[in-house]
């Protein structure tokens, strides 16, 4: 019987982490504090759990304006890359167009120009 490590990892874990929720809450709860105390302390952990997802949604949009800045950058460089690739291509493609233009006009010139081999095929 083969398993994914992986998986059973994050069930494990996940249990894990559900196990210490319940049994903090249960804490909570069955602490002998006044139930004032009690709900203070539940208020100042949902604040400062509240204040920890504004950081890392802080953090997160952050990364992922950077990101998609070197994105934009990384696209503007390929685009005008293959924009010179092109222009290149073409440009050769040209001579090469105006050079079988200038044999085809003048194939006595262009034979000449190939020399004394080509006459003899």
């Amino acid at each position: 019987m083969t398993r994914d490590n992986g998986s059973d990892l994050g069930t494990y874990l996940s249990g894990f982490l559900l196990g210490g929720l319940v049994g903090a809450a249960a804490a909570l709860l069955l602490a002998p504090q006044t139930g004032e105390e009690t709900r203070a302390m539940i208020n100042e952990k949902a604040i400062e759990l509240k204040e920890q997802a504004d950081q890392k949604a802080t953090e997160a949009r952050t990364r992922a304006e950077k990101l998609a800045e070197e994105a934009r950058m990384k696209a503007t460089d390929l685009q005008k890359q293959g924009k010179d690739l092109i222009e290149t291509q073409k440009s050769k493609l040209e001579e090469a167009i105006e050079a079988g233009k200038g044999a085809l006009s003048n194939p006595k010139d262009a034979a000449k120009k190939a020399g004394p081999e080509s006459s003899d095929a």
